[in-house]
């Protein structure tokens, strides 16, 4: 079963439920899922004008690791509003935000500790041979497949930053 077809399923579950959160958060996410693979059908669909319609709308299909980029990134614009909620001093949207992430964050593989983290970073650097913050791409570069979903971006450029710097 794809990740794409838990959600569905999950959603379906929320509906007959009636778990009104979570059902949002689901339908959201799905939202944001089908409007990629419509990106990919247009962008495949200019390239491949030979493919008939049943055959595009395989292709355009999101796999599972697309489907990890689309959940990161909606944690991420919860992640975003959070911190804009708290500034303006708004806790009860802050709080309806961090209610969201936990709902999407079950979609995320394991996420990497603390410590393996430094290690895979300190791996890459040592791969790459990055010796200052202007290998700093090509660290994130190496490392980004590696991480994909298990580990929060700006933590892992946060180590990388850290490590280069010293």
């Amino acid at each position: 079963m794809s990740l794409k077809d838990t959600i569905q399923l999950h959603t379906n579950e929320a509906m007959k439920a009636g778990e009104n959160s979570s059902l949002a958060v689901l339908r959201m996410l799905l939202a944001s899922i089908t409007s990629k693979e419509k990106e990919k059908r247009y962008k495949i669909a200019k390239e491949e004008t030979q493919l008939n319609d049943e055959e595009l709308a395989v292709k355009s299909m999101l796999a599972d690791d697309e489907i990890l980029s689309v959940v990161t990134s909606e944690i991420k614009k919860r992640k975003d509003a959070i911190a804009l909620y708290t500034q303006g001093n708004r806790p009860e949207l802050a709080e309806a935000e961090e209610k969201e992430i936990i709902v999407l964050q079950k979609y995320l593989p394991e996420q990497l500790p603390a410590q393996e983290l430094k290690k895979l970073v300190k791996d890459s650097i040592a791969k790459t041979q990055a010796t200052s913050m202007k290998d700093m791409g090509k660290v994130m570069a190496y490392l980004n497949p590696l991480i994909k979903g298990k580990a929060d971006g700006g933590e892992v450029s946060k180590i990388v930053k850290e490590i280069l710097s010293q």
